[in-house]
């Protein structure tokens, strides 16, 4: 009886000396907020080849809507979502006069065209509807998306995928969302497109394996970070300016699971979140690795609340980037 006590005392040392060890890695690692641009990523080519300097999130809104498109290697994938993009703005202005807008393609510091691909649409609609930020280094896609949205000139900011998952036109299902939560006094909301009315058909499609993996994402999501959405991932969300300022000004993740540390962020400051169910279809070519991929951002989720936790990372307020 001594002996398996003296077991239990050992195994409940080992196990707090491990999450010790786990807090203090987390810690030690933590990187800081990254606001800062290369020189060249501050100016954005007009269809005539100028440079012109970008604005920046902390001036007031002058559209009505910026769309921001993260690109990595993309120029396969992008024609076909920016045409349905393009195709959706132009009809919505033409009916509706008053509406505007602008597109910011991010070039991830892709090793292919994505960049002359994108330029293409500037020159067809002209650098104030189309804008190309061509980052030096690659950063991930949290990077490139935070890039996008500090450069943007919309009153409302929305993140959408270059492979054209979810259908254009849904734009106005997650406007509703935005519309129906009460943004008083600050216009601070958040509304994210939702796959999970599609969770029951991904299951059945998919091995056990991944099943296990992606129920096993949505368990640590749930348990460390972000309580009440759904769908985290889904590559489709609107913003208030005011929101996406507060939001990405302190995000630090910079790859797979910015969303959910944005999410966090957003549910710390009690900004309001719509989920709206949202078409969408798998398209080939996914940067994402689904194993692989899951395992680096269930660390991450882990690791986000520990930094949290240790002081390592704070809510700061947003300030102007360099």
């Amino acid at each position: 009886m001594e002996c398996l006590c003296d077991i239990i005392q050992c195994l409940a040392a080992l196990a707090v000396a491990a999450v010790l060890v786990v807090l203090l890695i987390a810690h030690l690692t933590a990187g800081m907020v990254n606001l800062t641009r290369h020189e060249k990523e501050k100016f954005f080519p007009t269809a005539a080849g100028e440079k012109k300097l970008f604005p920046s999130l902390h001036d007031p809104g002058s559209l009505d809507l910026t769309v921001v498109v993260p690109a990595y290697n993309e120029e396969l994938r992008m024609p076909v979502m920016m045409e349905e993009a393009m195709g959706y703005l132009e009809n919505r202005q033409e009916q509706q006069p008053l509406f505007t807008y602008e597109v910011i393609v991010v070039d991830d510091g892709s090793k292919d065209r994505t960049s002359e691909v994108a330029m293409q649409y500037t020159k067809k609609y002209g650098a104030e509807k189309v804008r190309v930020l061509t980052l030096v280094e690659n950063r991930g896609k949290g990077g490139a998306v935070r890039m996008g949205t500090l450069s943007s000139r919309g009153k409302l900011i929305l993140m959408a995928d270059a492979d054209g998952a979810t259908k254009f036109a849904d734009l106005e299902k997650v406007e509703a969302g935005l519309h129906n939560i009460n943004t008083k006094p600050e216009n601070m909301a958040i509304s994210c497109g939702s796959r999970a009315h599609m969770e029951e058909e991904a299951v059945a499609s998919r091995s056990m394996f991944r099943t296990f993996l992606m129920y096993g994402f949505h368990f640590l999501v749930w348990f460390f970070c972000v309580r009440g959405i759904k769908d985290t991932q889904c590559g489709f969300k609107l913003f208030t300016r005011e929101a996406a300022l507060k939001t990405f000004s302190c995000l630090h993740v910079e790859r797979w699971a910015f969303d959910v540390e944005l999410l966090y962020i957003a549910q710390c400051f009690k900004i309001p979140i719509a989920e709206v169910a949202v078409n969408w279809t798998e398209i080939e070519g996914s940067k994402l690795v689904p194993v692989w991929s899951w395992l680096q951002m269930g660390r991450d989720l882990v690791f986000i609340r520990l930094r949290y936790i240790t002081g390592a990372w704070t809510l700061q307020s947003p300030r102007k980037t360099n």
